[in-house]
């Protein structure tokens, strides 16, 4: 791609018209560079680098620029000198080896949209899927917060929620007033539902899926916990 174009890649608009994000940083390139072997489109990508990190190992093409470019390139205040142009990669809906999924609704936050990826790349066996008006995945602030997980976890997007019921038999949702996460039913769902940061889901939507209400009990003075950090816990219940 040429240099104008990759500058461009900060707006979804223009990575969903290039098809392709970036991966800016040490850790997130050696990552990169190891799901490239288990998936042959992300060997693909391409590194930029400055003349720092021009012996940097890698089988992906690499070209050498200057730091005034990186910086106009890098998402960050201080670049490291190393960012790849990684193509974006087409989720199955079909893969059978994937039976559940946590399905997030209009999440907003970058951060925490990029620890719920760590935590369900952490765990396996689950399918991230995201509704419609939700931040991009492959916004560079979730995937620096993901910490590569975004190149193992398989995310679909656009997915609204009354398609849902379609798919899976046994869907889930948190209430204050739903039975525990270590009842025996809770790893028995299929779908895991968790609404926005601040609006939850609108409850005649949420009816409608019929979900099974469950708690994450609590015994201090506060009304919620953040979004993150409740589908973290639940990711945890599923796996014990």
């Amino acid at each position: 791609m040429k240099l104008d174009d990759i500058k461009k890649l900060h707006q979804k608009k223009y990575r969903t018209q290039f098809g392709h994000f970036l991966v800016e940083g040490e850790h997130l390139i050696l990552e990169l560079q190891r799901a490239a072997k288990s998936q042959p489109q992300l060997g693909l990508s391409e590194l930029l680098v400055t003349e720092q990190y021009a012996d940097w190992h890698s089988d992906f093409k690499t070209t050498v620029i200057s730091e005034r470019q990186m910086t106009q390139i890098s998402d960050t205040k201080s670049p490291q000198g190393i960012i790849a142009v990684v193509p974006l990669l087409a989720q199955s809906t079909d893969d059978i080896a994937i039976s559940k999924a946590v399905y997030l609704h209009e999440i907003q936050d970058p951060g925490n949209l990029g620890t719920i990826i760590r935590t369900l790349g952490w765990f396996g066996g689950l399918r991230l899927l995201l509704s419609s008006n939700s931040v991009d995945p492959y916004n560079p602030k979730v995937v620096r917060a993901s910490m590569g997980a975004i190149f193992h976890v398989a995310i679909e997007q656009e997915v609204e929620l009354d398609t849902l019921p379609h798919r899976y038999k046994n869907i889930a949702c948190l209430d204050m007033q739903g039975e525990a996460l270590s009842h025996p039913s809770f790893h028995a769902c299929e779908c895991y539902v968790f609404g926005n940061e601040a609006r939850g889901i609108p409850r005649d939507q949420l009816e409608e899926l019929s979900p099974h209400p469950f708690t994450i009990k609590g015994c201090g003075d506060i009304e919620s916990l953040n979004l993150a950090t409740a589908v973290n816990m639940c990711v945890y219940e599923m796996n014990r």
